[in-house]
This record gives C-alpha cells, sequence and structure tokens, in this order.
C-alpha cells in the first residue's frame, strides 16, 4: 500500500451513497488492516462534513470524508500481492459483468486478512484489480473451502446482490466428499446450530436445540468404497453449516479438521486428500442492472478430480 503523507477529503458519490464510513476507508486505504481502520476512526482521525463519527455511519451523496495519512508499522501493514498469488487471482475469474464478478476461490486463501492472516483474498484483490474504485465481498466462504465466490464492482451492486441473497433469489451448490455410504433417502438436513467459542479464539458451531433454524439439501452424486461423493445446498447460511450438518448426519466431510471423524480421516490418507474436500460448484444469481438470472459453475480442479480418481480404485 502506498502510504499518505497528506490529508484527504474526498468527497461521496453516487455510486457511495448508504455506504458505511468503515467499508468506504477500506475501499480508499487499500492495504489498510481493518484494525488500524477502526482505531483512526475512533480517535477522530476521520470525520464527515468536518464532524467525528462513528465507523457504521452512513453517507450522503456530497459527504466530505476526511481521510487521514497513514503510516503503517510494518507489523501493521497488510503484506503486497506476490507475482504467484496475482497470477492465480488473476486467473481465477469465471466470469465478470459490468457491476460484479465470479471467482474460483482458490483452496486455503482467507476471504479476508485479520486473526493472524496478513491478507486476505479480498485486499489481494483490491491490489490485483487497481481498476476498480469499489470491490466488496457478497457472501464468503470458508478458508479450506475453494469455488464460485461473488463480489460487487459497485455500491448499487452489492445492495442488489445483499437483497437477492436475503430473498433466497441466489442459489448455491457444493460438492463435498464425506465419510461413509450417505443414505439415497436423505435427502434434507434440519438442525439448529449454534455459534460458540472453542478456546484460543476459534469459532465452531455446534446443533443445539437454541440455536438458529438451520437447512441443508443433500444428494448423493457418486459413491465409493468408503465415501460418497454428495451435492449439498444450504437453504440457510450459516457459518460451517454443510460442514456441521454432514457430521451430525454421521458422515462428515473428508478432510475436516474441525468437525471431521476417524473413519474419514483414514479414508482421505488413503485417497491422499489434504484439503477439505467443499467446493462451492455452482452459483445462481440475479444480475443487478437487469434482473436476468447468471448461472456459473466452476471446474473441481485437478487435486479434488484426482482425489475422486482414486476413490475410485478403491
Amino acid at each position: 500500500m502506498a502510504e499518505g503523507r497528506e490529508v484527504q477529503w474526498v468527497e461521496v458519490t453516487e455510486g457511495q451513497v448508504g455506504q458505511r464510513v468503515d467499508n468506504f476507508l477500506m475501499s480508499r486505504l487499500k492495504g489498510a488492516p481493518r484494525a488500524l481502520v477502526y482505531r483512526i476512526i475512533r480517535k477522530g482521525e476521520v470525520r464527515v462534513n468536518k464532524k467525528r463519527v462513528k465507523a457504521d455511519t452512513r453517507l450522503a451523496l456530497g459527504d466530505m470524508v476526511r481521510v487521514p495519512p497513514l503510516r503503517l508499522a510494518p507489523k501493521e501493514a497488510v503484506k503486497e500481492v506476490s507475482d504467484s498469488l496475482h497470477n492465480l487471482l488473476a486467473g481465477s475469474v469465471l466470469l465478470e459483468g459490468p457491476d460484479w464478478m465470479v471467482l474460483n476461490k482458490p483452496s486455503g486463501l482467507a476471504v479476508h486478512g485479520g486473526s493472524g492472516v496478513k491478507i486476505g483474498l479480498i485486499e489481494a484483490l483490491r491490489q490485483v484489480r487497481v481498476d476498480l474504485d469499489f470491490l466488496e465481498l457478497v457472501h464468503r466462504l470458508d478458508r479450506e473451502t475453494s469455488g464460485c465466490l461473488l463480489l460487487a464492482k459497485s455500491r448499487p451492486a452489492l445492495l442488489s446482490l445483499n437483497a437477492s441473497l436475503k430473498a433466497h433469489e441466489m442459489n448455491k451448490q457444493y460438492l463435498a466428499l464425506v465419510a461413509g455410504r450417505w443414505p439415497a433417502r436423505r435427502d434434507f438436513v434440519s438442525a439448529r446450530l449454534d455459534r460458540y467459542d472453542a478456546g484460543n479464539g476459534e469459532r465452531r458451531v455446534r446443533v443445539d436445540a437454541a440455536g438458529k433454524v438451520s437447512r441443508t439439501r443433500f444428494a448423493v452424486r457418486e459413491t465409493f468404497n468408503g465415501a460418497s461423493l454428495v451435492e449439498a445446498e444450504p437453504v440457510t447460511g450459516r457459518t460451517h453449516q454443510i460442514r456441521v450438518h454432514a457430521a451430525h448426519a454421521g458422515h462428515a466431510l473428508l478432510g475436516d479438521d474441525k468437525y471431521g471423524c476417524k473413519e474419514g480421516r483414514r479414508f482421505a490418507a488413503k485417497v491422499g486428500l489434504q484439503r477439505l474436500f467443499l467446493h462451492a460448484s455452482a452459483l445462481t444469481f440475479p444480475e443487478p442492472s437487469s434482473g436476468r438470472p447468471v448461472q456459473i459453475r466452476a471446474p473441481l480442479g485437478e487435486p479434488l478430480e484426482a482425489v475422486l480418481a482414486n476413490a475410485r480404485k478403491q
């Protein structure tokens, strides 16, 4: 990130109307960690029309935002994108519209920086796509999950896509390799989910009667001697939902270091699986500007295809 040396006053344009101050700053101060953005807001270094604001203050057309100069300590700075990550992300775009794009997210890359992660997908992509003034995630994928990830390239598109997500007008399908033989007749799992702190700041999810209503559809796509390839479609969008619902059904995902089982670990070792087998294989959503349905598929990738080939030999 290029460190600012002078205070800037930035006028809010039509495409930024309604945006939160913290998100506005994240898009302007590319490379700044979110914790630093919150700190300069709390200290009053960020002003809107010369007045102090909170992180969740919404911006209006014509507002003048004071953006202070930043001098990041090495431990604070978001690292710059390596050439390999730059090329990986640039080559991961599946389809792009005038105000949205869909990536085939690589496994192992967190969507956001923070909690020890120096750089996440969104921070890296903002460095790769310097042609874009606005770039935000519409939804998230777990760090180890690969596949379709939708991003908005304008504030109006983000609001439209978020509304589609809340109205269940967006359909997401995943491929997962699970332990054991999934019953052909079990096509639905409904179990309330509750998030909790498992210690050391780690967040986990468990089935709990006091949790939030959560539903996932499952369909068997292929069976092996010791595992099943299933298609999962989350009806609700809870954290770790597919992983916890599959484990609750007695068929934990292979490669899952949080909710996995011994049977799954043994089979994963046999077939050479070295990551969570969860891939966002398809995404359907209404295009923000026209409302027409957009359908996108993300190929599995060679490592997971090789795992399936090995599974067929078992």
